[in-house]
């Protein structure tokens, strides 16, 4: 293994604050939310002021993103460094790829999982976990469930409420992205109809039904400060009370999808693209912990996985089951 944990074995997270710039010029557009727009808010500064920040990416869109890093969707399968983990893969009755755990936000709670062969594997994740409404969760039977059919939900969280409402996994990897002392920037357009532009006296044609010129107004921001903040909780990893070579796959795994994104998957929307605006990334905590290559943690994965390989389910950790639509 060419990646040295040993620098990770006494702490209880791994915090990063890898800032941020855009590709091109200042302006980027931030995540918006239904009937709210952009999330604004004033924060303290270092120097006792307040200023005006703003949430450019959410956890949950993070995670989505950090998910998606290990999948190969031209394959609809895991990326080759990453085979042999578990994950379900969801086919139509017609033996299609429809979806995966990997790619449902919900993961293992995914409806089409949990639907799936007349919930037949749904029942099956019950009687592995001993489940009973009646009696304390056996979290380590819960924790080896959840590994053997879907490893990333140890590090991405899952919930599996229609099974029992206590059987939780919360987040091991987390993220967002702030922006700090934000302007708005205030620009507009307009969608042309060259062909009924609707301004001649008596159209028929309405904006409402797409025809016409439609001017529409923009808002995006500038800041001073952009910064991607990580959060890797060790203790959490440590608590499954997995097999050292299973804490150390996971943690492996944690630190590739926090570099994938970093290197490839920082263009969030049409116009906001970022770029790492710093050499080297090394962590708030602890200190002296610098974030490996991606081909680094490619190669020490390959090593890896194939050491819990008894963990998963089947011989190539893949789980299939059919969903039949109705």
């Amino acid at each position: 293994m060419t990646v040295d944990l040993s620098k990770l074995q006494d702490e209880k997270r791994l915090l990063l604050t890898v800032p941020l710039r855009p590709v091109q010029g200042n302006r980027f557009q931030p995540t918006g939310f239904p009937d709210l727009g952009a999330a604004t808010f004033n924060a303290p500064m270092l120097n006792g002021d307040s200023a005006a920040c703003l949430l450019v990416e959410s956890p949950q869109s993070m995670a989505n993103r950090m998910e998606l890093t290990i999948w190969d969707p031209g394959k609809n399968e895991l990326k080759d460094f990453a085979k042999g983990m578990s994950y379900v893969r969801v086919v139509t009755e017609k033996g299609g790829h429809l979806t995966s755990s990997i790619e449902e936000a919900h993961r293992l709670n995914s409806v089409y999982i949990e639907n799936a062969n007349d919930q037949e594997f749904r029942n099956q994740l019950e009687k592995e976990m001993e489940y009973s409404a009646k009696n304390p969760i056996n979290r380590k039977k819960f924790v080896n469930t959840v590994s053997k059919y879907d490893v990333n939900s140890l590090l991405h969280g899952v919930f599996l409420e229609s099974i029992g409402g206590r059987l939780r996994v919360t987040r091991a990897l987390s993220a967002f992205i702030e922006a700090e002392e934000v302007e708005v920037v205030a620009s507009g357009g307009v969608k042309n109809d060259h062909v009924q532009p609707g301004t001649e006296k008596g159209s028929e044609r309405t904006a409402a039904e797409g025809f016409g010129n439609v001017p529409y107004p923009r808002e995006e921001y500038a800041a001073k400060k952009i910064n991607a903040y990580f959060s890797l909780d060790i203790s959490q990893i440590r608590g499954y009370g997995l097999e050292v070579d299973a804490e150390q796959l996971l943690i492996l795994l944690g630190l590739y999808k926090i570099r994938a994104l970093l290197d490839n998957d920082l263009r969030l929307r049409t116009a906001c693209d970022f770029t790492v605006a710093s050499d080297s990334i090394t962590a708030d905590r602890p200190q002296s912990f610098e974030l490996p290559g991606r081909s680094e943690l490619e190669n020490d994965l390959k090593v890896a996985i194939p050491k819990c390989k008894s963990m998963f389910a089947g011989n190539d950790g893949v789980t299939e089951v059919t969903y039949k639509f109705k």
